[in-house]
């Protein structure tokens, strides 16, 4: 099946994109919610979901007349249909159905938290195998060793807040707009990290477990204090980014790997990447998302959705049902 029909509706991102073989992009159209959910200071379920349902099938069509393809040239249709919320999954789930149904093609659900580490490997014709992936996103992290497209161990995962969420609350504490990732990245730039002490926080017995509620706190009490808002940013940045980076080397040194992926929404940090750099050995490399697709989008999605077809050699049953919290069944 060549030519792919994506679908991302798992939060608060319209998304569709035609990809073909898996690889080649010949559109990714996303419709992005922000200004819908800026004033709630973080998406807003209910909103998201009834956005989806009024733009979904005009952002499909878009995708369609972007890849100068007509809609019976599609051969699948490849859908996020885990994990995410309830609601948005279920339409982006059904609108795939009628689709395959209409157009008498195949359809597959796919894994979210998958795409985003088929993101970073999208642009490679062999990706280097096994690897570590490392998922930081608003509503994911999660740590993890990649033996092969579809074959994962699970190593670990946030306990409480995703870094991600942990950037956008922690924003709301500072007095910076939705979506705070951005945001406390500008901020950070004119602050003194040193100035503002943080600990990351530590799961017993658990060294690939992510905690980043108690970080919040401590930017919390912080505040109280009535320091610089900007070493506050530098300080709370450094520390998450120093636990994501640190945790992955220590996968790579204990499976003696020396690659990882890396995909979510986070991987757009420019600190992040230059931690990184600095802290990784000179035989390690490490896979980013291309422009497009750190955030939510469809490229990924219907890249994946092609080697799942590929390997399942059918098409998922219209009974499949959506799975919000299945988040590392793969």
């Amino acid at each position: 099946m060549s030519i792919v029909l994506g679908i991302e509706t798992t939060c608060d991102e319209t998304a569709a994109s035609i990809v073909v073989d898996g690889k080649k992009i010949l559109s990714n159209v996303v419709f992005s919610q922000i200004e819908t959910h800026r004033e709630f200071g973080g998406v807003f379920p209910e909103l998201a979901c009834r956005k989806h349902a009024d733009v979904l099938i005009p952002v499909i069509e878009e995708a369609i007349q972007v890849a100068g393809i007509k809609k019976t040239d599609i051969e699948l249709i490849s859908v996020a249909s885990r994990p995410g919320l309830m609601g948005a999954l279920l339409i982006g789930l059904s609108t795939a159905k009628a689709l395959a149904y209409a157009l008498k093609i195949p359809y597959v659900g796919v894994n979210h938290i998958e795409a985003h580490l088929y993101a970073a490997q999208m642009h490679l014709d062999n990706p280097p195998l096994p690897a570590i992936g490392l998922i930081v996103s608003g509503g994911h992290t999660s740590l993890l060793k990649m033996e092969n497209l579809g074959a994962y161990t699970f190593l670990g995962n946030t306990l409480d807040d995703a870094v991600g969420e942990a950037f956008d609350k922690t924003a709301r504490l500072l007095d910076l707009p939705y979506p705070g990732g951005p945001e406390i990245e500008k901020l950070a730039k004119l602050g003194d990290k040193s100035k503002v002490f943080f600990k990351p926080g530590r799961i017993k017995e658990k060294p690939f477990h992510f905690s980043f509620s108690g970080l919040k706190t401590q930017v919390l009490y912080a505040m109280k204090k009535n320091p610089n808002r900007a070493d506050v940013a530098a300080s709370f940045q450094e520390t998450a980014c120093i636990d994501l980076v640190s945790k992955s080397l220590l996968a790579l040194e204990k499976f003696s790997l020396n690659t990882i992926y890396i995909g979510g929404g986070v991987s757009n940090n420019r600190r992040l990447r230059e931690i990184f750099e600095e802290k990784k050995p000179s035989d390690v490399t490490i896979f980013w998302p291309e422009i497009g697709l750190s955030l939510d989008n469809a490229a990924m999605i219907a890249g994946l959705g092609y080697h799942v077809y590929k390997e399942k050699k059918c098409s998922d049953p219209f009974d499949l049902t959506p799975m919000p919290t299945n988040r590392l069944q793969f």
